[in-house]
């Protein structure tokens, strides 16, 4: 039990560098690997840490059911939105040329918003079929 408090202090430290971490590979993923859905999974990832640690009460005060419940079909509503964007303003379906005001700019902006509605679909996901596992096994 005295390794007990090393653990919570040592994950207490790392939680923020975890999400850190997971958003620098949101942003670096149109230029490099990575992407929305490894950054999901890795945000997910400090949930459950944060669960196996501190308890399951904790991890839903950082991530609440409710929430994780409405970042699934907000994630896909977030990617779909931006081709639909798109099909308004008379292009096909995710064609990224009206979203900005010269080409690379727009398809900046536009895979920018497609990978971060995977992000969030990926992560709440990820967190809310942890919570259904652990609620079946109390």
């Amino acid at each position: 039990m005295s390794l007990d408090l090393i653990i919570r202090v040592g994950t207490k430290l790392i939680l923020p560098f975890i999400l850190l971490f997971a958003l620098y590979v949101q942003f670096h993923g149109d230029f490099g690997p990575g992407g929305g859905f490894q950054a999901g999974v890795i945000a997910a990832g400090m949930v459950i840490l944060a669960a196996i640690t501190f308890g399951m009460d904790a991890a839903k005060r950082i991530a609440p059911p409710r929430l994780v419940e409405f970042m699934v079909p907000l994630g896909v509503l977030i990617y779909a939105g931006t081709g639909v964007v798109a099909l308004l303003m008379g292009r096909n379906f995710l064609d990224y040329s009206v979203l900005g005001h010269d080409p690379v700019h727009a398809r900046e902006l536009g895979i920018f918003l497609v990978e971060a509605g995977v992000l969030v679909t990926v992560s709440g996901t990820m967190t809310a079929l942890f919570y259904a596992f652990v609620e079946r096994g109390r």
